[in-house]
């Protein structure tokens, strides 16, 4: 896998001929989709469930069809560069050297070793070079309208039968080009040059001649190669260092920070459910889209600790770019003008991709996003974007959940209809009282209104204190010391589920401390009944999750064990993250393992991330999620929040060495596993500690 944020490139093949498929994350046909009505509210939503009118909640939240067949947005594929080998020639393997964001394709001609060099243009200006080449080799370029209608026979759901003209083609010695008129949005291309022994390739939007795009002359590929091994080498030398003495822990971290630096490069676009990495012989699964109930934020994750806050901005760019469609959505859900409302699946103009109304009314998703704007203003200490875009947009989020919540003649806050993300689908029991996913994002939301009302020292508005105060942590099932988490009021855990939201209080959200006395035996049948329930059916993302969770329960064994299985279990030869298993005996979901998916991979990026460090409430945790039996462990400059900068050792259960810097003055509050207690430290701007056990 390779690309610049923009475009992203898969080569794979066998014998002699070598594949290059060429994705683009911005390649949106923007037709279908849901856009939101008045029809959709909060009050009809909950007079439809009390009526147990499920089949006209459905009918208000199905997509519009546009041009007889056209529900939904979806991205697009592009097309494949085919690259056939002399006959006596064989692919053998690949190899990726990360600082220099070089990759080399192995070959085996005439009893010798042979390489294909490729590199990407982070600048995105452009697109790929390959080196290389000899004479005995031939290329094609072959559009994805082609690779789609070949694939699918001439059946409907070819790029034919939603309404694409064939492309315009061009072949010649040295040039290769087609042109594809897309029905609403601005064409695309692709053009490939060959020179000697290299070509260049690159992707372009909105000619109108396929003879015009010919005439655009292409980086030569030595530099290309010198400009990207300028970017990877800056980017290598900025992330933490980690070093756990397991090989594939590492291998995952390492190749993961590569492939996040591709899918989130700030001159690119905000990385959907596969990044730029779209298949060219098909429509991408789900549309290719932004999920906003753990996908897109996962797809994110790994940024914060590596202090990589630049790669987060094309997220919240884009988010705050459709604050009005936003506000028109919360006017329609609630009846407010001052308000911000997020379905959980958009393109990449906020469209609601419709046909899944829990989803639709998933209020947690804006407030996950929000909790990431505070977030990284709270890593970076960037505290005039907190006061000039993200106080706004928390309180907007905050605006609507206050009409959505019921106030009880006790004066308790309830949230009368509510979901867990994906459980029950889109049944009408898909939705209870107080849903421990929402109260956890009310309350992180709450608590970071707060905070920033004091960074900012403007006066908080008293509805958020009520919610800390009146609004419960979550839903909790049965009585004494047989009380546990619920998903909502009156259901605990069913069945081995792939979301793991009524953990949400614990990982994402952190509301509830799980190392407080008060919750311990909570805590503890809570974990007792998701472990019983099994892992039969989850998906890559959601062990990675899970990972997460285990290091914050203290289970840190079992925190790397996940690791471990997401790479037996969902990854592929190549390292490609795939939604489903490998194969069957682990998981119900090992149908359609050809499902590629960017989360899980930033998922287990993060979970390593943990392993190290995280905050709990406030207070950082060293080293809780690595296995007391490790020999050595150790990682260097990792990013916490208010801005310290964490480097530390960790030996058979002992913390050796631990150094605490500071980016602005703050204190310090941790734990260490190996010494009882809270330490508290406070450091200067610029100031370090530097801690010896």
């Amino acid at each position: 896998m390779l690309g610049n944020g923009l475009l992203g490139a898969h080569l794979w093949g066998s014998k002699n001929v070598l594949n290059m498929s060429i994705g683009c994350a911005s390649l949106w046909d923007h037709r279908g989709g849901l856009p939101w009505s008045p029809e959709q509210n909060f009050k009809f939503i909950r007079e439809s469930v009390e009526k147990g009118d499920i089949d006209r909640i459905k009918e208000v939240f199905s997509s519009k069809i546009q041009d007889g067949n056209i529900a939904r947005p979806t991205l697009i594929p592009c097309g494949r560069v085919v690259l056939h080998l002399p006959d006596q020639a064989e692919l053998l393997r690949y190899e990726i050297e990360l600082e220099k964001g070089l990759t080399s394709i192995i070959y085996h001609e005439n009893g010798l070793e042979k390489s294909l060099l490729f590199c990407a243009d982070m600048s995105t200006e452009h697109g790929f070079a390959c080196h290389g080449l000899t004479d005995a080799m031939t290329l094609e370029l072959i559009p994805s309208y082609v690779l789609y209608q070949k694939d699918l026979g001439g059946k409907p759901g070819s790029l034919a039968a939603r309404g694409y003209e064939p492309p315009e083609v061009i072949k010649e010695d040295s040039i290769l080009a087609f042109l594809q008129k897309m029905p609403v949005d601005p064409s695309f291309a692709l053009l490939l040059k060959r020179k000697g022994e290299e070509f260049s390739l690159d992707f372009c939007r909105g000619a109108e001649t396929v003879e015009e795009l010919c005439r655009k002359t292409l980086p030569a590929f030595s530099v290309l190669q010198k400009a990207s091994e300028t970017w990877w080498k800056d980017y290598f030398q900025r992330i933490p260092a980690i070093e756990a003495g397991e090989k594939d822990l590492e291998e995952t971290y390492c190749s993961g920070m590569y492939k996040y630096g591709i899918m989130t490069n700030p001159a690119g676009v905000t990385p959907g459910l596969q990044g730029p990495w779209i298949e060219d012989h098909m429509l991408p699964p789900w549309q290719g889209d932004y999920h906003f109930n753990i996908n897109v934020q996962m797809c994110n994750s790994p940024g914060y600790k590596a202090g990589l806050f630049e790669h987060l901005m094309p997220l919240f760019r884009m988010v705050l770019s459709w604050k009005e469609s936003l506000r028109y959505n919360a006017k329609c859900f609630v009846g407010i003008d001052n308000g911000y409302m997020l379905p959980h699946a958009t393109d990449d103009r906020g469209t609601c991709m419709g046909g899944f109304w829990t989803g639709s009314i998933d209020h947690a998703c804006t407030a996950w996003i929000a909790m990431m704007m505070y977030d990284y203003c709270d890593y970076s200490g960037d505290f005039d974007f907190l006061k000039d875009e993200v106080f706004d947009f928390m309180q907007g989020v905050m605006n609507v959940f206050e009409k959505m919540l019921d106030e009880e003649k006790d004066g308790s806050l309830t949230l009368p209809i509510s979901i867990s993300p994906e459980y029950r689908g889109t049944a009408l029991d898909a939705c209870g009282k107080n849903s421990s996913f929402q109260l956890a994002a009310i309350h992180n939301l709450a608590r970071n209104l707060l905070k920033t009302a004091k960074i900012l020292h403007v006066e908080p508005d008293p509805f958020w204190l009520k919610v800390e105060e009146k609004l419960p942590l979550c839903s909790l099932y049965g009585e004494g010391d047989k009380q546990e988490i619920a998903l909502w009021d009156g259901l605990p855990l069913e069945e081995s589920h792939r979301h793991h939201s009524h953990l949400g209080g614990i990982c994402p959200f952190n509301t509830i401390d799980p190392t407080d006395p008060a919750w311990e035996k909570i805590i503890f049948n809570s974990n007792r009944r998701w472990t019983g329930k099994g892992m039969g059916e989850w998906t890559g993302w959601g062990i990675t999750w899970a990972s997460q969770l285990r290091s914050r329960l203290g289970n840190a064994e079992a925190a790397v064990l996940m690791l471990d299985l997401w790479k037996k279990c969902f990854t592929n030869k190549g390292g490609g993250s795939l939604h489903d298993s490998l194969f069957w005996g682990f998981t119900e979901f090992a149908f359609c393992n050809i499902v590629m998916q960017m989360d899980a991979t930033m998922g287990a990026v993060t979970a390593i991330q943990d392993l190290y460090a995280h905050d709990i409430n406030g207070v950082l945790h060293f080293f809780r999620g690595i296995p007391k039996d490790w020999k050595r462990s150790s990682f260097t400059n990792l990013h916490l929040p208010g801005g310290i900068i964490a480097s530390g050792e960790f030996c058979k259960g002992k913390t050796t060495a631990l150094t605490l810097k500071a980016a602005r003055d703050t204190t310090v509050r941790y734990k260490l596993p190996d010494h009882t207690g809270l330490h508290e430290i406070t450091l200067k701007k610029g100031e370090a500690e530097v801690l010896h056990y």
